[in-house]
Order: C-alpha cells, then sequence, then structure tokens
C-alpha cells in the first residue's frame, strides 16, 4: 500500500538543513569592470554549479537531527497512528449505551480488576507487545504464512533482529509489530519466526496504510483475532508518562467471545453463539463518574483514555488484561493500581454510532414476558448520513414467520406488536434500509416463560358402585401448547392417562367398584413441563 502522509519525511528533510543557519557557500567575488565579468563568467558558472553539488551532497550525507530518536524498538511516535476519524481515534465518551451492556458485562466479569498486561519484564523477557520503528529504506524480506488467504503477502521491512512478544524463545502469541516511519505504514505479523536463510514464517499478516481508514475484508482476520491492527491499542510509555495524555481507544482481551464481529472488527475466533458473550470489537468505556483522583499520575491518564476514547475487545485471553508496550522505565507497582478498576465500573458503548452513513436502528433491549402476552414497544432509527429521502423497514420476531414489513412514521418511530403463544427464546430482528441500498439493523432476545394450564374448581361428587362415572374437566392456558392428562382415582386402581386436544376441555370415567369417599385427583400437564393440578370427592354408594 501507498502512504497518503508523508509529513514525517518531510519532517526529515527539514532536520537535514544546517542548524547554524548560515549561507551554504561564499559568493563570487566582484568585478572590476564589465569586461572582466565577461571574461570571467564560465569560471564564475562552474565554481556556481561545484558549489550546488557540493550543498546537495552535504544535505544528502550529513547525520539528519532526530532520526536515530524515532527508529528502533518501542521508542516515542511522533505522529498520529490513523487519521482522527478513525475508529481507534473517536472519542465515545458521549455514545448511547449499547442494549445489551449489562449481559456482556456480566459475561467478562463484574467484580473482576483491571490487569496491565505491559510493563518492565516478565518470565526473563520485555513485558507487553513490542514494536519497531525503521526507516523507508528498510529492506523488505519475504513472509510465508499459515493463513496466507486472510494475509497481505510480502516483504515486509522487517529487520533480522525485530523484537518478538515474549523473546524469541516464546510460545505465545509472537507478535511482531514493524512502523515504517517515512512511508507510515504499519506492519504486523502473528506467530511470526525468523527463518535461518532469511524471511520470517507467521501464522498471519496485516498491512495498514496508516493515512486510511479502509477495514481488512469483511471475515479476515490480522495478526489479531478481531482483524483490528494491535499497535494503535497499545498503551506507550510515551504518551501515558511523557506526553501525558492518550487520545486513542486501548486493546484489552476476554477469555470467551461469540461467534460474531462489530464495527470496526472484520473477524470473529469462537464457535459460541450465545448472544450474552461480547463480539469482537465490542467498545467499552469506564463510566464518566468514576473517581480517578487517587491513581497515580501514568494510571489516571490510562483511566481517562478508558472514559474518553474506551477500549475494544480484540482477542481472547484473560479477562480485562489491557495491552501495552515494554518499557524499562514502567512502574510495575503503579501499574498494578489497576486491578482497583473493577468490570462493573464499565459500561459498552454501541459502536455503530461511530461509522459513517450508517443507520442505527434501536429496539431496546433483552426482554422477558409470559406465555401469551402480546410484546409492545417503540424504537427508532438514525441516518448518520447516507443522504437517503426514503427508508423502508421489516422486523422478524424470531417465530418462525420470516420478515414482515415494518411501518415508520415521519419522525423515524416504529411501533412493535406480536403475540408469543409459546414458550421459548426468541431472538426478533428489526432491519431499515434506505432508498439508496444502506441498512441498518438491531437484535434482541425475548424470553418467553411458560404458563402451567389452571384447572376449574371441581365440585364434589356423587357416584354408584359398578356405574360408569364421568365427568367434564375445563382447563386455562394462554400458550398455544399440547396437554396431557394424568387421574389418580383414589380408590386403589390404576391411574388413568389420556392427551387432550386443543379444546381446553376434556371428559374423564371410572367405574368405582366399592363404596366409599374418595379423593379423585386431575393434573393436566403442557409440553414445558407445567402442570395445573384440581381434587374433588366422591361418594359411590352401592
Amino acid at each position: 500500500m501507498k502512504a497518503t502522509h508523508r509529513r514525517m519525511a518531510a519532517a526529515r528533510r527539514r532536520c537535514a538543513r544546517r542548524q547554524d543557519g548560515t549561507a551554504a557557500g561564499p559568493r563570487p567575488a566582484g568585478c572590476a569592470s564589465v569586461a572582466a565579468r565577461r571574461l570571467h563568467a564560465p569560471a564564475a558558472c562552474a565554481l556556481g554549479l561545484a558549489l550546488v553539488l557540493l550543498c546537495l551532497w552535504w544535505l544528502g550525507a550529513a547525520p539528519r537531527a532526530g532520526a536515530a530518536d524515532i527508529l528502533g524498538p518501542n521508542v516515542a511516535i511522533p505522529f498520529p497512528l490513523f487519521p482522527t476519524d478513525n475508529p481507534w481515534n473517536a472519542r465515545v465518551d458521549t455514545l448511547p449505551l449499547d442494549p445489551h451492556s449489562a449481559a456482556y458485562l456480566k459475561s467478562i466479569g463484574l467484580d473482576t480488576g483491571l490487569h496491565a498486561d505491559f510493563g518492565t519484564v516478565w518470565d526473563g523477557a520485555p513485558n507487553g507487545i513490542p514494536y519497531v520503528c525503521v526507516s523507508g529504506t528498510q529492506k523488505k524480506v519475504p513472509v510465508s504464512f499459515d493463513y496466507a488467504d486472510e494475509s497481505d503477502p510480502g516483504p515486509y521491512p522487517i529487520p533480522a533482529d525485530a523484537p518478538i512478544e515474549g523473546g524469541p524463545s516464546s510460545d505465545g502469541d509472537r507478535h511482531v509489530l514493524v512502523l515504517d516511519v517515512d512511508h507510515q505504514v504499519l506492519y504486523e505479523l502473528y506467530d511470526a519466526y525468523p527463518l535461518a536463510g532469511g524471511g520470517w514464517r507467521a501464522g498471519s499478516g496485516a498491512i495498514f496504510d496508516l493515512g486510511s481508514n479502509a477495514l481488512r475484508p469483511a471475515g479476515w482476520t490480522s495478526a489479531d483475532a478481531a482483524g483490528l491492527p494491535i499497535l494503535p491499542g497499545l498503551v506507550r510509555y510515551d504518551e501515558a508518562v511523557t506526553a501525558g495524555v492518550i487520545d486513542h481507544a486501548l486493546r484489552f482481551t476476554v477469555a470467551r467471545t461469540q461467534k460474531a464481529y462489530v464495527y470496526p472488527a472484520t473477524h470473529y475466533a469462537s464457535d459460541s453463539t450465545d448472544p450474552d458473550l461480547p463480539p469482537m470489537g465490542l467498545r467499552l468505556r469506564l463510566k464518566a463518574g468514576f473517581d480517578i483522583a487517587g491513581f497515580s499520575p501514568e494510571v489516571r491518564v490510562i483511566l481517562q483514555a478508558l472514559k474518553t476514547y474506551g477500549m475494544m475487545v480484540a482477542d481472547n485471553g484473560s479477562n480485562w488484561y489491557v495491552s501495552g508496550a515494554p518499557d524499562p522505565r514502567w512502574s510495575d507497582d503503579d501499574l498494578h493500581e489497576l486491578s482497583q478498576v473493577k468490570g462493573s465500573d464499565f459500561e459498552v458503548v454501541d459502536s455503530r454510532y461511530l461509522q459513517a452513513g450508517a443507520i442505527v436502528v434501536t429496539a431496546g433491549g433483552d426482554a422477558a414476558l409470559r406465555e401469551g402476552q402480546t410484546f409492545a414497544r417503540k424504537g427508532s432509527f438514525v441516518d448518520e448520513g447516507s443522504g437517503a429521502t426514503r427508508w423502508t423497514a421489516t422486523v422478524d420476531y424470531g417465530g418462525g414467520a420470516g420478515e414482515q414489513p415494518l411501518a415508520l412514521a415521519a419522525d423515524h418511530s416504529f411501533r412493535l406488536s406480536h403475540r408469543y403463544a409459546v414458550a421459548g427464546v426468541y431472538v426478533a430482528k428489526v432491519t431499515v434500509q434506505a432508498d439508496g441500498g444502506t441498512s441498518g439493523t438491531t437484535r434482541f432476545e425475548l424470553m418467553v416463560r411458560n404458563v402451567a394450564p389452571r384447572i376449574a374448581r371441581l365440585a364434589r361428587a356423587a357416584a354408584r358402585r359398578g356405574v360408569a362415572f364421568r365427568r367434564r374437566v375445563v382447563f386455562t392456558d394462554p400458550g398455544a401448547d399440547t396437554w396431557r392428562a394424568l387421574i389418580v382415582w383414589g380408590d386403589g386402581s390404576a391411574r388413568s392417562r389420556r392427551p387432550i386436544g386443543a379444546a381446553h376441555r376434556f371428559m374423564i370415567g371410572h367405574v368405582f367398584r366399592r363404596d366409599g369417599v374418595f379423593t379423585v385427583t386431575v393434573r393436566v400437564l403442557d409440553r414445558h413441563g407445567g402442570s395445573g393440578t384440581a381434587r374433588f370427592r366422591v361418594t359411590v354408594r352401592g
């Protein structure tokens, strides 16, 4: 990819100017007469040309001030990573909450604290995900990939001694991050191993033009499971301590994710369809009311960034592990203060609002209702700039009937109404589509609880010994269930069983063989395990 930003190259050229501000060379001496100037004109031109060439040679050969400071492992990066309107650099402190926020946070752990997955040294290696800054002339080498179909082909400008996450002998993720500071292009590898003959082998690799907001193709991974770049989400010493401000989102991991991803992620890494698990790319923020005053300065900077820019689920790992770059200047004790910040101190934002031109549909969160109850709710949508003037909508209530048209009001609102006759879990989906083709969708889960059958009161009865006794039983059930009846006659005979039709009434019958007063128990059971019971006494005489 070609970078569109050349600010770093321009800055380095400016640094190559002479620092003393003097002229590049002496001016030719004056002449006493016009004739003399004409006589010496060829010599003067030759001298001027020589001086120009000398200046050009000096500008190219002289050391560029500050160049060494921006090359090497984990150095300060003097330019922003990605444009200011990139999702990584977007503020989320005023975004609406995700309707599923509470369930996501509960699955990650409300009482678990943050953990700085970076610092000085851990297990004999620099603690964190390292990176290395190289010049635009760094030699590019071939890279082979295990997941070549989702990797950007090489060559990559990787130095032979590029730092590897966890160290050269690591059996972890072994990320290698290389930043070309001249062209502002980021190269990232996962599970990277240097080869003896030159080049590298890796699980996957991705190249990011830092002047572009382009995402990975849908369904593609990167060096990270979510398909996102890694370097823009790291906590770096030059930001948290030297500059005292972090103006981008952070990267963190969770133990379990669902088989889904949300903007700006492009890839999932799970087989679970549990809707309570976080999808890749989920954006969280620290609650605005969380008091950060008592923390050390660098931790306050990190926590303020979590309030303003939040953090994104980027990979499967340990819950609440925040990623950063290693640096011997970190204070591990200070970073440990992050453990005081618990999962319950966060909230999940609706990151759909970050997508330019997106249609954001809001229909509330998950709900519970009783079998036979009508679900009713008002929703709305916001068009974030698609340019459309007409929209259509559909709703799928999850009962198997599929999508059906949904009326939209002039104020972009709509009303949902559906009777759920059978207990179960339903995923409802509302889709709004603009006339230009852009669409937005929201989903929510409805838990429809079973309502047990209820049998009408059965009065005391009389029967004759040896003569068939019959009685009508009536019950109610708001659900569209199937039922069966179980009757215990109380006289020691075998219990009776029978199916029941949809009419909510049935006949029972029995022949009592001896006199006495017997308590008859009638039980109606539905297919979901609910039951209703009624009893009555029968006096039997000969």
